[in-house]
């Protein structure tokens, strides 16, 4: 566990795996970016969950698998202890249903190891600011993956749960869309609107639906039987 001593009002981000090469990686290109920082570092689950009460980061860049508690768990201590912080899941995205499961745990987004460390702190600044990492092309093979998954004898709710009841027929047709992995460009062509009406309504939805990100929209999409696909 490495704490170095901070005092910035840049995006505090917490590194958390157990390989060092990794952290040193993403360390290093942190260093040059001027709204930016590394806070701490942290090889294993049960550390992260510390360093984050500790410290109380922006951002928590989170492997997944590492010895002791795992990413999916600190995940969930991290974000039930601190509305504010948010994760971002670092995976080799081998495993769906691992994938799933931190974003069940409150991750704001995942990224894969091998994408380019420049993208990483693009990400990091999307989550930084409230807004999830989700892109479409992943969101549609997650949703293919758990609805392939889904039990035969298990249909999708014919009806919205009452926790729909109080969003609009338009609200419920931008919630499909958001479940089917599209951004807010391809939703606004989709349905004749503005991009800006449609940030309007992923809003409200967000507030009606207490929703903490758009991944969370996501979950509740598929998980309310808005969602169908076909592999």
């Amino acid at each position: 566990m490495t704490i170095p001593t901070t005092g910035s009002a840049r995006v505090r981000i917490l590194l958390v795996d157990d390989q060092p090469l990794v952290r040193a990686s993403l360390r290093m290109v942190v260093t040059d970016a001027p709204d930016l920082e590394v806070v701490a570092e942290a090889g294993n689950g049960a550390e992260a969950v510390q360093l984050a009460r500790e410290l109380r980061p922006d951002v928590v860049v989170m492997d997944i698998r590492m010895p002791g508690m795992d990413g999916l768990e600190a995940t969930r201590r991290i974000v039930s202890a601190d509305e504010h912080c948010r994760v971002l899941i670092l995976t080799t995205f081998d495993d769906d249903e691992c994938v799933y499961g931190a974003l069940r745990a409150g991750a704001s987004g995942f990224l894969v190891k091998d994408m380019a460390l420049d993208d990483i702190l693009g990400a990091v600044r999307v989550v930084a600011v409230g807004d999830a990492l989700l892109a479409p092309s992943v969101t549609r093979r997650l949703i293919a993956d758990f609805s392939a998954a889904r039990p035969s004898t298990t249909p999708a709710p014919a009806t919205p749960p009452a926790e729909l009841s109080a969003i609009t027929d338009r609200e419920t047709q931008v919630l499909t869309l958001i479940g089917q992995g599209l951004s807010n460009t391809e939703i606004a062509t989709a349905l004749c609107l503005s991009v800006t009406t449609v940030k309007t309504y992923v809003s409200r939805l967000l507030s009606k639906l207490n929703a903490r990100d758009r991944v969370q929209l996501v979950i509740l999409a598929y998980e309310a039987g808005l969602v169908t696909t076909s592999r």
